[in-house]
């Protein structure tokens, strides 16, 4: 038993649209005979919320309390038994290649790189560093580093030293036509998606880039779409795992490109 985050559900508030038992990809919540959502087992929640995006009624929330430890591998066998082996492999903390008794180590088998070149760490300069603080030209690329998706990038890569971090959702920089000039410039790029992604040690990993590399401040920008939202949570996420004090920042980006808030 520990106090951990995990979810809460308003009866009151339900109003019995099911969508929160599909979002979860653990199975732990379902509809019982009053129609109304319930959690079926406490060591299927991972407590990260995706099911908060799509509640209408606002009849979830995450606490904290002293329960059971979330174990992957039960989740895993949970989904694996009631939804199939496709369902199975998106379960949090069980990676589709790496065998289900594996648990919750299964991100850190998943977690080097691959020798593929697209991965190697490379910094770009800039052409006039006396320019630096200079107002960026419209149009210019203020990319400095490579790669720039989670999945890709190594907590150890040099260019991430004492750096402001700017963690992205992938459709921030097609919504936000001056995204270089007012989100990226002066800053590292790091892009994810909380939906299409395998989120799979995407919390450990943030946590090992914040602690090691003693970042000077790290904005994440994510759509106002509901899901988006769930990047933002797993920063959250690591900035705990990772006990570093650190000026977080969120930013909103509207559909329509407009100003974010």
């Amino acid at each position: 038993m520990a106090k951990r985050k995990i979810i809460k559900i308003n009866r009151d508030k339900c109003n019995g649209c099911g969508l929160c038992t599909t979002a979860c990809a653990e199975g732990a919540l379902a509809l019982d005979q009053e129609n109304k959502a319930v959690l079926l087992k406490e060591i299927y929640c991972d407590g990260l919320g995706a099911c908060l995006d799509v509640c209408p009624t606002e009849a979830l929330e995450i606490i904290e309390k002293e329960t059971e430890f979330y174990n992957a591998a039960l989740a895993y066998e949970h989904v694996l038994n009631t939804r199939g082996t496709d369902a199975a492999s998106k379960v949090h903390g069980v990676a589709a290649n790496v065998p289900h008794d594996l648990g919750s180590n299964a991100p850190a088998a998943r977690s080097h790189l691959s020798g593929c070149p697209g991965s190697r760490p490379i910094e770009f300069p800039t052409d006039n560093p006396a320019a630096a603080n200079q107002k960026a030209i419209f149009g210019a690329s203020e990319l400095r580093q490579w790669p720039i998706q989670l999945h890709l990038v190594s907590p150890y890569a040099s260019h991430f030293k004492s750096t402001d971090l700017l963690l992205a959702a992938d459709c921030t920089a097609f919504a936000l036509g001056t995204f270089h000039q007012d989100l990226l410039k002066g800053k590292k790029l790091i892009i994810a998606c909380p939906k299409l992604d395998d989120t799979d040690g995407y919390v450990e990993k943030l946590a090992e880039i914040i602690k090691h590399n003693s970042l000077n401040s790290l904005t994440v920008a994510i759509m106002t779409v509901p899901c988006c939202s769930g990047l933002y949570r797993i920063v959250e996420e690591a900035l705990a795992l990772s006990g570093a004090h650190l000026n977080l920042r969120k930013l909103i980006i509207p559909l329509d490109g407009k100003t974010p808030r």
